[in-house]
């Protein structure tokens, strides 16, 4: 087995350990009294493989040496798994929605399941998701923040709202082809925000309602940025 087989091999291998953390998380949620603090801890860990598997996989040529391999597939398994079913999953379990929680629920994983199988959803060449692009573990944890501040209402309508823009022509940033002005603020700011998000789950879902808001300000600056770009009329990479 050549060294370039072996190293595609190694990508996928990587790319499909989200599936264990899936398991895993899923585990934590189904267990008598769950911690979704340990759950947040396993998804922002897949969350870190999504991040870092499709530049290896093309620093690698993971299609030429494994041609009969789909990478995408294993990846929008994990990603379904990791980014919609289990986070949602931990808001239903948690409590985090008025009852029926499942009325909230349905819409978001189906929806999602659409935005999966939409061939045109992930315009890599145009830098683009189209279409809410399934952040569900996000939503998850703030679903928590905002159930504690303002009671589990807040939740249902933005379930509702981001279910619809799941399947409406929105277009929202890829941060790995954003434009290179862009590129590098958008994703230190990332790891930035990751680490604020790391850092409130010491006392998860007990945050100060300002820090719960102060940390949202990345979020706002991705929506604004996509808005932005998306107004141009051309592929922001170029």
């Amino acid at each position: 087995m050549s060294g370039g087989v072996m190293r595609a091999w190694a990508v996928h291998i990587y790319t499909a350990s989200g599936a264990a953390l899936a398991f895993l998380a899923a585990m934590e949620t189904s267990s008598t009294s769950p911690d979704p603090r340990r759950v947040f801890l396993l998804l922002a860990a897949a969350v870190l493989i999504d991040a870092t598997d499709g530049p290896l996989a093309r620093r690698w040529e993971v299609k030429r040496w494994l041609p009969g391999m789909n990478g995408r597939t294993i990846d929008d398994i994990v990603d379904y798994l990791t980014f919609t079913f289990i986070p949602l999953l931990l808001v239903w379990r948690m409590g985090w929605l008025p009852e029926p929680a499942a009325l909230w629920v349905i819409p978001a994983l189906v929806a999602s399941l659409f935005g999966f199988a939409n061939e045109g959803a992930k315009d890599e060449a145009g830098g683009f998701f189209l279409g809410f692009p399934s952040y569900w573990n996000i939503v998850a944890f703030y679903a928590g923040l905002l159930d504690r501040l303002y009671g589990p209402s807040v939740n249902a309508a933005a379930l509702l709202a981001l279910a619809v823009l799941t399947v409406l022509p929105v277009r929202f940033l890829y941060p790995n082809l954003a434009p290179a002005p862009w590129r590098l603020p958008l994703l230190a700011g990332a790891g930035v925000w990751l680490g604020i998000m790391l850092w409130m789950l010491r006392d998860y879902p007990l945050s100060p309602e300002w820090l719960v808001w102060g940390s949202l300000g990345y979020p706002l600056f991705y929506v604004w940025l996509s808005v932005r770009l998306a107004r141009v009329g051309r592929p922001p990479h170029e």
